[in-house]
């Protein structure tokens, strides 16, 4: 794909016996922030250290704005910032020692050093701790500075792996706001495992379990593009298959005390339902409409039938 930026096809990642990623393949679009979804041992941290270049794939291609990782893996690299889910930040090193160092690290020239510097503490809130060990810093302000590291030579890609895991609230609520921020000039992969954190930064989702992609679509598409519900009450109960056979209705599942949930094919409505229950004066008195959240697709998904079990 043309606007393509990051171009996965096909991965695969063993450990001996072990795969820990199969076989997947997605891209990432200019200006896209993209939501790495999954619980823990998923997959997830595998798949962007290998996207990152840090690990090697065992099958698969990976290319980053035109350039394999593997057969050109210098000029992919300058086209990505990480951030790994421990920042690799230097405890002893003042925050301005630390990115001026990670600036030379990426070739940034010397008369450059200074200006994006500045820039980078701008956009991550640090202008007032540059001269702070990053030691002393609390760790709100330490994943802060893990970003700065990340697009300090201004990559077009930014992947983030859990980067709010081990904050408080106040904390997470600062850093959602950055990486909201950076999608506007970025490019951005989000790994996590926490849904509220995919809805208030993502464009897009994508769940992923035991290694393999099972779920991908937009985060719009995910409340408007899905089989709708309706909780319906009837005074005058009616068979299931009654209503079932309306237009517009995929199927029904019966409650108690003549409830129903009715499950409405997307892009339709239950007007068929209202209009019927009129007609046959079945004492309709309640119709609540249901939306299927993120939770509720996270948990259908993820949900095995040996946790099931359990």
């Amino acid at each position: 794909m043309s606007d393509a930026l990051v171009q996965v096809e096909n991965l695969s990642r063993y450990y001996q016996n072990n795969c820990a990623i199969s076989h997947l393949s997605f891209n990432l679009k200019a200006g896209e922030v993209l939501g790495f979804l999954g619980p823990n041992g998923a997959g997830k941290s595998t798949t962007m250290q290998v996207i990152s270049g840090n690990l090697a794939p065992s099958e698969g291609e990976v290319s980053i704005a035109g350039h394999d990782i593997l057969e050109a893996p210098r000029a992919a690299k300058q086209h990505i910032g990480y951030l790994p889910e421990h920042p690799p930040v230097y405890r002893d090193a003042s925050v301005d020692e630390y990115l001026a160092y990670c600036a030379r690290l990426h070739r940034i020239p010397q008369a450059k050093v200074i200006a994006a510097l500045d820039r980078v503490k701008q956009q991550c809130g640090l202008e007032d701790v540059g001269r702070r060990l990053i030691g002393n810093l609390s760790k709100g302000y330490q994943q802060r500075v893990g970003i700065a590291q990340a697009i300090i030579h201004d990559p077009p890609v930014i992947i983030l792996d859990e980067p709010t895991v081990g904050l408080d609230p106040i904390q997470i609520r600062e850093i959602r706001t950055l990486i909201r921020s950076l999608g506007d000039q970025h490019s951005v992969i989000l790994s996590t495992h926490i849904l509220s954190e995919v809805q208030s930064t993502c464009d897009r989702v994508q769940i992923i379990r035991a290694g393999e992609i099972i779920y991908s679509a937009s985060t719009e598409a995910l409340n408007q593009g899905h089989e709708s519900s309706f909780k319906v009450a009837l005074r005058n109960p009616v068979d299931p298959e009654t209503l079932t056979a309306l237009a517009g209705i995929d199927h029904v599942e019966a409650l108690d005390n003549g409830r129903y949930r009715v499950f409405i094919a997307p892009e339709s409505n239950p007007d068929a339902l209202v209009t019927a229950a009129a007609q046959g004066q079945w004492g309709l008195y309640e119709l609540i409409p249901e939306q299927q959240s993120l939770e509720d697709l996270f948990i259908e998904l993820t949900l095995t039938e040996e946790s099931m079990a359990k």
